[in-house]
């Protein structure tokens, strides 16, 4: 049936919030989520929050470690690496670097943090890639046996124009493996679910792994190919990893977006804003789904309080 609540703020062909034709909410595989903090990079606040002071504050990057009971660990997001250095030393790549410094302490990579729990860092056979910005995916190369779960758009976009132009949308083509469009699992053809019945939740998505554990809904706006996850988390209940279609929680619960020139550098502004007001809508619609930002610092916090 329409979601009659959330029908006024969906964005034109915005497939991951709209009718919810089945319930399949009692069939979703549960899985345990751990939030790793990799790294911090300064930004401007006032860049990522309309409201924000224009100082530089330290916004924490963090991949979800997914503990699937058949398929062993899975990553969303794979934050900073090591890797992360050497492509952004020439110009104009290191426009990245002075722009946005990173800050990262030994062994806080995605990797060194899965061996630390016990897990081979190359055992990921499924990492989850919500969009190719650089500080997204530089942990791949510790995933060398893995199929990458994407959406068909992103990637088509990684090798256009200069680079210049893939600096400024955020970019660094040299972390994309030549083999990456082999290893690439797309989306875009999985099969089509409903990650749940209630109207507070995400209308039609992708069913990632085919067992209702992973279900893909696109977060339309930042970036090409930008999207989420709905998990059934053992430990939190309804699990919604909301990458950047939020920068923070407050950002979500007080619905304030980034200036427009900020969301227009390296996606659409319009449907950026229109997905931050629906993920506000369903914040106050339903309290009890879990929200996690790739860059909130309130969820770094309590990460780092658990020593992950």
């Amino acid at each position: 049936m329409p979601n009659q609540y959330l029908a006024p703020c969906v964005p034109p062909h915005f497939s991951g919030l709209g009718e919810f034709p089945g319930e399949t909410a009692s069939v979703m595989r549960e899985v345990r989520t751990t939030t790793l903090v990799t790294g911090q990079r300064l930004h401007l606040e006032g860049s990522a929050i309309r409201d924000g002071a224009w100082r530089p504050v330290d916004f924490p990057a963090a991949a979800i470690l997914i503990e699937h009971p058949l398929e062993g660990p899975i990553l969303f997001d794979t934050g900073h690496d090591p890797v992360f250095i050497a492509p952004q030393r020439p110009l104009p790549e290191g426009l990245y670097r002075w722009t946005t410094p990173v800050a990262r302490d030994a062994g806080q990579d995605a990797a060194s943090r899965r061996h630390a729990r016990g897990f081979d860092p190359a055992a990921v056979r499924h990492p989850v890639l919500l969009r190719f910005h650089a500080d997204h995916i530089a942990g791949t190369p510790a995933c060398p046996n893995a199929a990458l779960r994407r959406m068909r758009a992103g990637l088509d976009k990684v090798w256009r124009g200069s680079r210049f132009s893939s600096v400024r949308r955020g970019l660094l083509p040299a972390l994309v493996a030549p083999d990456f469009p082999a290893r690439a699992r797309f989306v875009e053809d999985a099969p089509a679910i409903a990650p749940g019945p209630d109207p507070a939740l995400f209308g039609e998505g992708a069913h990632t792994l085919g067992d209702g554990s992973l279900t893909a809904v696109e977060l339309p706006g930042h970036c090409p190919g930008h999207w989420g996850l709905v998990l059934n988390d053992l430990r939190w209940g309804r699990h919604v990893p909301v990458a950047d279609a939020a920068w923070s929680l407050d950002a979500r619960r007080r619905n304030m977006p980034s200036p427009a020139i900020t969301g227009g550098s390296a996606g659409d502004t319009r449907r950026t804003r229109a997905t931050l007001q629906c993920l506000h809508q369903q914040s106050v619609r339903n309290r009890d789904v879990r929200l996690t930002p790739c860059h909130g610092r309130r969820r770094a916090g309590e990460a780092q309080g658990e020593g992950a």
